[in-house]
C-alpha cells in the first residue's frame, strides 16, 4: 500500500516595487513561478515548497531598505498579507 501525501496549492497574488536595476531580474524570478498579469503584478497557485523557493530567490535579490515585495495568499475565505522590505504605503482599506 502506497501512502501519498496530498500536495496542497495556495492561490497567491504578488506585487513588487524594486529599484530600476533589479526590475528585469525580479521579473524573471516571478515568471518562473506565477503568471504575469500586469506591471509588477503576478498571480497563481503554488505549493508551500514552491512559495519557499520563490521567497528565497527574491530575498537574494531585493534590498530590504529600498524595495517592497508583497504576497497575498488566499485560502478559503481568508486573506493573508506578507511584506518583504519597505512597505511603501499601508492602505487603510483593502478589498
Amino acid at each position: 500500500m502506497c501512502n501519498f501525501k496530498k500536495i496542497i496549492e495556495m492561490y497567491y497574488i504578488a506585487v513588487y516595487d524594486v529599484g530600476e536595476k533589479r526590475v528585469g531580474k525580479m521579473l524573471k524570478i516571478f515568471r518562473k513561478y506565477l503568471h504575469h498579469i500586469q506591471n509588477s503584478v503576478f498571480e497563481g497557485e503554488l505549493t508551500d515548497a514552491d512559495f519557499l523557493r520563490l521567497k528565497i530567490e527574491v530575498k537574494k535579490l531585493y534590498k530590504p531598505n529600498e524595495d517592497s515585495v508583497i504576497f497575498f495568499s488566499l485560502t478559503g475565505k481568508y486573506l493573508q498579507k506578507e511584506v518583504l522590505g519597505e512597505e511603501k504605503r499601508s492602505p487603510s482599506n483593502f478589498i
